[in-house]
């Protein structure tokens, strides 16, 4: 009798939490769905430039199925492999060696290229086997290197998230924030003095991964640190502002942990983990809402290809977008406590 009785207690206090089982019985199948559409996309070729192919290579690449891209010049395909707009560049010169430039900032884009021009060049099209060339990094840039700064975004925005939420959770509970806004503070004061209290150890963490993650793992950096600091601040601030804003919505630690599956899992799905080329086009789209996928392409671009401040500002104006935004937010969710 006593443990029918507790079971029928635990059983109706899950029912009365409507979000506790929307977390058990739909956030499972959103994300599978997510996984779906993002694993089973499209097939993704390597985009490959050529300065006046030959009509048979044109024709071999046809075959195959792959992407080749003609120019006219060879300043315009560096142009083109600078940007980001292609792979790799294959020039051929007569009967000398062919020479292939790679992008070089994936490691997997580099193989799958590699794969691509070995099958392409096997029948008579090339004397020999082209010289390899790199504008970013080399043939030793592991995968880790590729995927690691992408990696340090994510884990600071996520125990960010997680940390503030929790935290600014028990300011609530504990009464300390009712407490406050019995005074004549302002609640844009509160928010601008937890931000800053908090904001301290984000900047001490985000000094903290760059370090580790430089001199301790090795990661590749061709990059200016400071720059790299600046991004991982500028995430954690972001995901500091959206775990207040969020904690503002939920009445207990557990509570905090059910808004990770739909706001953090996503966060990886575009963070560029996972190649965004092989997602459905509409699915793409998604990533611009996400503020961890300017973070990791500012990450990349800076620690992977040397970017300067005039290739990564808008990813920049981006996250100091977002934490505006949440921070504004936040202003307006403390006027029901403040009423209460």
């Amino acid at each position: 009798m006593r443990i029918r009785a507790l079971a029928i207690r635990i059983i109706k206090q899950f029912l009365r939490d409507k979000r506790t089982l929307a977390m058990l019985f739909l956030a499972p199948l959103l994300i599978l769905c997510l996984m779906k559409l993002v694993f089973d996309g499209q097939a993704v070729s390597p985009d490959i430039g050529m300065i006046d192919p030959p009509a048979a290579i044109t024709e071999k690449f046809e075959t195959l199925n792959a992407e080749m891209i003609s120019y006219s010049s060879a300043e315009d395909a560096q142009a083109a492999l600078k940007a980001g707009k292609l792979d790799a560049i294959l020039q051929l010169s007569g009967a000398g060696t062919p020479e292939l430039t790679l992008e070089g900032s994936d490691p997997s884009t580099n193989r799958a290229v590699l794969l691509l021009l070995q099958n392409v060049l096997q029948n008579g099209a090339a004397s020999s086997a082209p010289a390899i060339t790199y504008l970013h990094g080399g043939p030793d840039m592991a995968a880790f290197d590729s995927f690691g700064p992408v990696l340090i975004g994510f884990f600071s925005f996520f125990f960010v998230f997680l940390l503030a939420g929790v935290s600014f959770l028990r300011e609530r509970t504990s009464g300390t924030l009712e407490r406050l806004l019995a005074t004549p503070i302002r609640r844009s004061e509160i928010v601008a003095g937890y931000l800053a209290g908090f904001g301290i150890f984000t900047l001490l963490q985000a000094s903290l991964i760059a370090w580790f993650s430089v001199d301790v793992l090795g990661l590749y950096m061709a990059g200016n640190i400071g720059y790299m600091l600046l991004i991982n601040l500028l995430l954690s601030l972001t995901a500091l502002t959206l775990g207040t804003l969020l904690s503002s919505f939920a009445s207990s630690e557990f509570q905090i942990i059910q808004f990770i599956p739909i706001v953090i899992v996503p966060q990886a799905f575009f963070s560029g983990l996972f190649n965004l080329d092989a997602m459905n086009p509409w699915l793409q789209k998604l990533s611009f809402v996400m503020p961890l996928y300017y973070g990791a392409d500012a990450m990349r671009g800076i620690m992977i290809r040397g970017e300067g401040w005039r290739d990564f500002q808008t990813d920049v104006y981006v996250l100091v977008g977002f934490s505006c935004i949440f921070a504004l937010l936040n202003v307006l969710a403390l006027k029901k406590h403040r009423r209460m």
